[in-house]
């Protein structure tokens, strides 16, 4: 048997829900679902819990995956990951998908009070006590391994991800590293890219709303973004006042449905197996945007 999880494909969204009370956040996942989205990712960012809300949510939905998007692994040991993995996934029937990530330097150390180790060496360390509490674990057990993707952009994070884990789910990227991902991901890991959108015609106001965006991720001193957008062809100074036009036009989708969907397929042709829309609110509120979800969901493009 393999997990609904494991076969993730299609077309998700990436939310922050902390704007939404408990239960409008039920609806807000059941409506995804109606509208033929295939998964929901939960960012864990200083808000929510994402396990316990991913536990509430898989209750009051039918076939949606539910993922971590990501799961910070200097919030919790591994056993505690990896408990709270498999007792997800055997509650939902497989509906669970782990993204694990070793997060910035500025959020572990001065929001957390931890020493930020090397990415990927911490990350293999930590992947490597999973699977040894693992064989601790007396609780009842999924029908099917549940999958793990790792946040992953550089090349050696990307190749743990193929060697050491089942895939990746790169954040602010672009379909050019989309590509090069699948490369060294190879033919069958999943590659669950995120993808931000504003729904907006006009230019000049789809331009600015999408900056704030950017800027703020960028303005958060937050480098692993950066670092692998220069590694990708930008250059230092885009970033020098805020990011440059063409970095927020690169790693954010702006215009209507049909300026959009060329991006989101874009990523699909460059390898992904499954797109994640992250709807940005004109008003930056962590609110659903039901125009952009409703016009670029799958069950209205289809």
């Amino acid at each position: 048997m393999t997990s609904p999880a494991a076969n993730l494909a299609g077309r998700g969204v990436w939310f922050y829900p902390d704007g939404l009370t408990g239960n409008e956040t039920i609806e807000f996942a059941q409506r995804l679902e109606a509208f033929g989205y295939s998964a929901l990712w939960l960012p864990d960012a200083g808000g929510r819990d994402v396990f316990a809300l991913a536990a509430r949510l898989l209750d009051h939905t039918t076939d949606l995956v539910v993922a971590s998007g990501i799961a910070n692994v200097y919030g919790r040991d591994a056993l505690a990951m990896r408990s709270a993995q498999l007792t997800l996934a055997e509650q939902s029937e497989g509906r669970f998908l782990l993204g694990i990530g070793i997060s910035h330097q500025p959020l572990v150390e001065d929001m957390r009070g931890h020493a930020y180790g090397k990415p990927v060496a911490t990350m293999r360390a930590y992947l490597d006590a999973m699977a040894a509490a693992d064989a601790g674990y007396v609780g009842p057990r999924p029908a099917a391994a549940p999958p793990t993707v790792l946040a992953a952009l550089g090349p050696k994070m990307l190749e743990l991800a193929r060697d050491a884990a089942d895939g990746a789910h790169p954040y602010m990227v672009t379909p050019e590293h989309t590509k090069q991902a699948r490369a060294l991901l190879g033919p069958d890991r999943l590659l669950c890219t995120e993808q931000k959108v504003v729904f907006e015609s006009d230019p000049e106001k789809a331009l600015s709303i999408a900056r704030e965006t950017a800027a703020i991720a960028m303005g958060l001193e937050l480098p692993n973004y950066r670092n692998n957008l220069i590694r990708l062809g930008f250059e230092p100074s885009d970033f020098e006042d805020g990011p440059s036009d063409r970095v927020v036009e690169a790693v954010v989708a702006m215009g209507d449905a049909a300026a959009i969907e060329p991006r989101l397929e874009a990523h699909v042709d460059a390898g992904a197996n499954h797109v994640c829309v992250h709807p940005i609110h004109p008003e930056g509120l962590s609110v659903p945007w039901w125009p952009t979800l409703e016009a670029l969901a799958p069950a209205t493009t289809a």
